[in-house]
């Protein structure tokens, strides 16, 4: 319990402040997406991380897993992987008389599904009603999974070999999807020179599971005003009228980004949001959600494509003074 002199926000503040450092210890330079992957974790989202193989992805996955607490597991997607190993079987227990479930690893509270896009559709479809409703129906019951559940993907750019690409139901249970890129010169000059085991074994435990849905309880009472939240709709409405698109974003879409711009308030120490919440996490957002109007059957855009498209239109709607 806190001291008396020690004010709440202040307390909250720390904590998130300390998250932040803990994952930085292992992802250096990279402060833009610890933040977006912290933004996804505290509004209850899941976090999809595409680049190019050896940049940091799973790094960052286990960095921040690890700084949450809780209990974490890994699946390696592979083509061969099915639904089973990763929601779990029902077996006949002689003892019992009865079928009793055998949980798979995505009863945990942080599931990092890494190289996602290797494994086939039916099995990638396994992870749509955890990710969006937080259980798991198998053999006709209905089993909850832990809170809080967060799920960390990673997958290889979908021109590599042995990929499948991710359907639009299954892109869409992800709140956030980011990039991480290359380190900065010096930070990878740093690691030729010095390079170092498991960065992720120093990360320390900064908070715990109770902890952490705490936290995302605080996400709820952040305030968002009507100018704000018009913004947001207008830009939401942007994606289905602009002819550059043959989709735009949904409603979920439009919630997803709500609960994310009050997410990103409470790590700037507010608890409102302004324009620029929703501003900066329109496009890492909504990208991933939309369709090319030049898209044809089959074909995949380039990640870049999608967001220079929505990043457009952000750019055309007026920004409430």
């Amino acid at each position: 319990m806190l001291s008396p002199a020690v004010n709440p926000d202040d307390e909250r503040l720390h904590r998130l402040a300390a998250l932040e450092r803990a994952v930085e210890q292992a992802l250096e330079g990279k402060p833009q997406p610890i933040q977006l992957a912290l933004t996804a974790l505290l509004a209850r989202g899941h976090v999809l991380i595409e680049d190019v193989p050896g940049v940091g992805k799973t790094t960052l996955a286990r960095a921040l897993a690890k700084a949450v607490g809780g209990e974490m597991r890994r699946v390696q997607f592979t083509s061969d992987l099915l639904p089973s190993d990763v929601l779990g079987v029902a077996v006949f227990d002689q003892k019992r008389t009865d079928f009793v479930l055998r949980q798979g690893p995505i009863f945990t509270n942080v599931l990092l599904a890494d190289e996602i896009n290797r494994a086939s559709p039916r099995t990638q479809s396994a992870l749509l009603e955890a990710m969006n409703d937080g259980q798991v129906s198998l053999d006709g019951q209905t089993h909850p999974l832990p809170e809080p559940f967060f799920v960390i993907a990673t997958q290889n750019p979908q021109d590599f070999s042995g990929t499948f690409p991710l359907p639009e139901s299954q892109l869409d249970r992800f709140m956030i999807r980011l990039r991480i890129g290359y380190p900065p010169p010096q930070v990878e000059t740093r690691l030729m020179v010095n390079p170092q085991g498991d960065r992720v074994e120093d990360v320390p435990v900064v908070l715990d599971p109770q902890t952490l849905v705490e936290l995302q309880r605080e996400v709820d009472r952040v305030s968002m005003d009507s100018a704000v939240a018009n913004y947001l709709q207008a830009i939401v409405t942007a994606t289905r009228v602009a002819p550059t698109l043959a989709l735009g974003a949904s409603t979920r879409a439009g919630m997803n980004l709500s609960r994310a711009a009050r997410a990103r308030a409470l790590l700037h120490g507010r608890r409102y949001c302004i324009a620029d919440d929703v501003q900066e996490l329109a496009v890492p957002l909504l990208a991933h959600r939309v369709r090319l109007a030049s898209q044809a059957e089959g074909y995949v855009p380039s990640r870049d494509e999608s967001e220079s498209a929505v990043r457009d239109l952000v750019l055309r709607v007026p920004v409430p003074l």
